[in-house]
């Protein structure tokens, strides 16, 4: 990891009773760097080291994910929540003196990003959401086009061990082969191998698959709910948010990203990049053309 992230140091800090981990490195305001699945936060790696010369970045792992805990599920699915993860991440940001910080997110590290911005908005300063609409726009507004290209919704989602016991059978290979099929080139050429190393190494173990897993039930159950619930009373996302997406990415296939965050944001803006879901390594220099300007605006 320091080939990827040369100048950092390492972070653990348990909050509620879940251990989680986080790289820490730069100087300046602070700015959360939340990854997505199936990665960790060695997915920023190409953009670190100029944010890093603005900001004070944060890249935690998620719970069950990458060198954080893996605790146990619940019949809810409340444990593998996103407002779970966000009151994972808040804690840690307090832990290191940061009450308010810019949020940035990928992929489920996004869906964590919104639901920080809903349930907590006096920590978030500003939101970039990297290629994802809302959960409940999502849920709500499946086509058979994008079905196709999210099955892993659906499928991650079933009741253990039906996805578990598939995986597990192969994890490198479902891990090489989904993430390279979310590319604009459909192979792992945009990914570094040190990077890839860190994906596979924590992918591949039993306790990932099955924590992975329980965070795509949690999407189509608790976090669903949550989302339904914001739209029934009107709550919306307050700070400045920055909506990005692939142009060969998954939001790609919906009527329109910027018309979905809209529906939930009171600012917003947004653009498509030269690229397929994981922008930060298929395009890092069109990416933080746009995230970065954003930033240095709203950042505190």
């Amino acid at each position: 990891m320091s080939r990827l992230f040369p100048g950092t140091r390492e972070h653990r800090q348990t909050v509620e009773g879940v251990e989680i981990f986080a790289r820490i490195g730069g100087e300046g305001p602070p700015l959360l760097l939340i990854h997505g699945f199936p990665q960790t936060h060695a997915m920023w790696h190409r953009i670190a080291p100029t944010l890093m010369q603005r900001f004070t970045c944060v890249m935690p792992d998620l719970r069950g994910y990458g060198f954080s805990a893996c605790p146990p599920n619940d019949p809810a699915n409340a444990a593998y929540s996103k407002r779970a993860m966000a009151k994972d991440l808040i804690g840690l940001m307090q832990s290191l003196g940061y009450r308010k910080f810019a949020v940035a997110g990928h992929d489920r590290g996004g869906r964590v990003g919104y639901r920080m911005a809903l349930d907590h908005p006096a920590a978030v300063s500003c939101l970039a959401v990297l290629d994802i609409v809302p959960t409940y726009t999502m849920w709500h507004r499946f086509t058979v086009k994008l079905a196709m290209k999210t099955y892993h919704w659906l499928f991650l989602a079933q009741p253990n061990p039906l996805p578990e016991m598939l995986i597990e059978q192969n994890p490198v290979g479902y891990l090489d082969y989904t993430i390279a099929s979310w590319t604009k080139s459909k192979d792992l050429s945009a990914f570094s191998e040190d990077a890839l190393a860190e994906y596979r190494t924590h992918y591949a173990t039993p306790e990932h698959i099955h924590a992975t897993c329980n965070d795509y039930r949690a999407g189509a159950t608790y976090d669903l709910t949550a989302d339904e619930e914001d739209r029934a009373a009107g709550r919306r996302i307050s700070c400045p948010t920055l909506a990005l997406w692939g142009k060969a990415g998954i939001p790609s296939e919906t009527d329109g990203p910027l018309a979905a965050w809209r529906e939930w944001c009171d600012v917003v803006e947004g653009h498509g990049i030269d690229a397929g879901h994981f922008l930060a390594e298929e395009n890092p220099d069109e990416t933080l053309a746009a995230l970065l300007p954003f930033l240095e605006r709203h950042a505190d």
